[in-house]
């Protein structure tokens, strides 16, 4: 097995980066989700309320961000980030922490290119406030995460993809609806032979990089997100055939790995993928 892709999502549901390296912070790769958009109140917002968000552009330019909107009639604009502003609470599902707002010329852009009625604030993460990691998941106490969902790291296998498409085909014969990867925003994407191969993956060694995968990902409605249009699928698809096959009672619909590093370092695409521990196969 090998490293296929390497992806960043610097500000959280927005537009990924594909890298052909990738350097490990405690959080998880350096600058992934290290922003966050909000509303006004501070409550985290994403594609699942958005779908247009996969619309938005993100490109680094040494410490700036380059955000840009084809979609809409809207210059690009270049954000020198800060650590130094205004403070402000952030909802982010059960946890409560503070970020750094990063002004009002961000903020005006991103509701203009989003097409909002509403007032939208964009935040950046802070050393100074550490957003943990559920302890019941967390290989160290106040393990630190960025603004991903809740887990440093998304791994997913190549052979569940081709799984997944392989049933779109056959329940959709007239239809072209085979998905990318980019559907699940994956941080590290690895070829495998085997589908679903990683449910059993209790910790794997990426190039010289130890990842503990501490739990599967539970998928939300993000998946039906055409990640180049902002279009959910009107079929519901592929969550729905995925949920057909994958759908475990109390845990969800079922794709991919969380993983947390045991240090940092650099791994690359191309890397070769080691499973040096395996759980024990559900019952």
């Amino acid at each position: 097995m090998q490293v296929v892709e390497l992806a960043i999502y610097p500000i959280k549901s927005c537009r990924g980066i594909l890298l052909a390296e990738a350097a490990i912070a405690p959080t998880g790769f350096e600058r992934d989700r290290e922003f966050i958009i909000t509303d006004a109140e501070g409550q985290f917002l994403t594609q699942r309320q958005l779908p247009q968000l996969a619309q938005i552009e993100v490109r680094c330019s040494g410490e700036d961000l380059i955000l840009a909107a084809p979609a809409v009639s809207l210059k690009p604009l270049t954000l020198t980030p800060t650590l130094t502003g205004l403070e402000h609470p952030v909802q982010i599902f059960r946890d409560r922490t503070t970020a750094i707002d990063q002004g009002d010329a961000a903020a005006q852009w991103l509701q203009q290119a989003l097409q909002l009625d509403t007032p939208v604030r964009l935040l950046r993460q802070t050393p100074k406030y550490v957003r943990p990691i559920d302890p019941h998941y967390a290989t160290q106490p106040q393990q630190p995460v960025s603004f991903a969902d809740g887990y440093p790291f998304l791994i997913t296998n190549t052979a569940s993809l081709a799984d997944l498409n392989h049933r779109l085909q056959a329940t959709y014969p007239q239809e072209t609806l085979a998905v990318p990867m980019n559907r699940f925003r994956p941080n590290i994407a690895i070829a495998s032979d085997i589908p679903f191969a990683e449910d059993e993956w209790q910790a794997v060694r990426i190039g010289e990089i130890i990842f503990d995968t501490v739990k599967p990902c539970e998928r939300c409605v993000i998946p039906t997100t055409d990640q180049r249009s902002g279009q959910r699928s009107p079929l519901g698809e592929p969550l729905k055939t995925l949920a057909s096959f994958r759908k475990v009672p109390q845990r969800g619909v079922l794709f991919g790995v969380n993983a947390i590093a045991r240090c940092t370092g650099v791994i690359h695409v191309g890397d070769p993928v080691e499973v040096i521990a395996q759980r024990a196969p559900a019952a």
